[in-house]
């Protein structure tokens, strides 16, 4: 299977795990010895604003800080991710595609709100991993679909609308597939 890397996971209708129901999640990494991901549609009880005055009590509020966090998945949930439009001079990044970066440093989580932080980003709180094979064996067992990542899914469309928009771009009613595995 080739790499799904800066690809949006799209949880089956039919998948049966309450952690990952009607997930959308991007693939920061996928080779031979796993994948990882960050689910981006799933809030949590907490604003930015609430989280950044856990980390600097005199962090100034600003609008764009209202927004929520999300839970990027069952593993490390006290572990933070941003994933952003492209943009130097963070302490920890990674450029996942032209148009993302991931970055795990608290300089960039103190430049939210500011004129220094990016123009688009989500943070999350943990992350999806899977083992060696295993995303590829879900995928044949028809819990998730992939399409190509997007900008305007990851940063224009409201969290609430994640999951039906990837969808749509599939081009496909999901509520006509078969969880059924057919093979000839």
């Amino acid at each position: 299977m080739d790499s799904l890397e800066n690809s949006l996971l799209i949880a089956m209708p039919t998948l049966n795990d309450s952690f990952f129901e009607k997930t959308v999640t991007y693939i920061c990494e996928h080779n031979d010895k796993g994948a990882m991901g960050l689910i981006i549609n799933v809030p949590i009880n907490i604003t930015l604003t609430e989280l950044l005055s856990q980390l600097d009590k005199e962090k100034k509020t600003s609008h764009i800080l209202s927004q929520q966090v999300l839970s990027g998945g069952p593993v490390s949930q006290d572990r933070g991710f941003v994933l952003h439009d492209p943009q130097d001079g963070w302490t920890s990044s990674l450029a996942l595609s032209d148009d993302v970066m991931i970055t795990t440093s608290k300089d960039i989580l103190m430049a939210l709100g500011t004129e220094q932080a990016p123009p688009n980003f989500i943070v999350t709180l943990g992350y999806a991993g899977w083992g060696p094979g295993q995303l590829e064996q879900e995928i044949f067992e028809n819990s998730w679909l992939t399409i190509p990542a997007s900008g305007d899914i990851l940063f224009n469309t409201p969290v609430e609308q994640r999951w039906q928009k990837a969808t749509d771009k599939l081009g496909i009613n999901l509520a006509n597939l078969s969880n059924q595995i057919g093979h000839a």
